[in-house]
């Protein structure tokens, strides 16, 4: 199996398990937030992983839920390492995603345009 092939499969898979961790996590943070791990990127020696987070939301409650899923993510390793075939568990880190937003943001102006004709 090429390398890269398999850097790709283990990525969707952390997305995959995170995504079933937040949904069994009994957090009420957790619960009450729309939450979106839209990818992962993983490093070339797999011992850290970027998850990158989409939260509904204003600017200040997703700065809260990305600090806040990096205070747990102990608990996302651990999961990661009850579920994955590797060696060691990748390091989580989250980040917010700014590409939903950015979308969005494209598609207003692109509508403002479109008006404005």
């Amino acid at each position: 199996m090429r390398p890269d092939y398999r850097k790709a499969m283990l990525e969707s898979e952390i997305t995959k398990l995170v995504t079933q961790a937040l949904r069994e996590a009994k957090d009420p943070r957790l619960k009450d937030a729309l939450i979106t791990i839209s990818r992962c990127e993983l490093s070339k020696d797999k011992k850290f992983a970027d998850l990158y987070v989409s939260v509904m939301g204003d600017r200040e409650e997703r700065a809260k839920i990305v600090e806040h899923l990096n205070k747990i993510k102990g608990y996302f390793r651990t999961y990661l390492a009850n579920n994955l075939d590797l060696y060691s568990a990748p390091q989580v880190k989250f980040k917010e995603d700014p590409g939903i937003e950015a979308s969005v943001r494209i598609q207003e102006l692109l509508n403002k345009i479109k008006e404005e004709k």
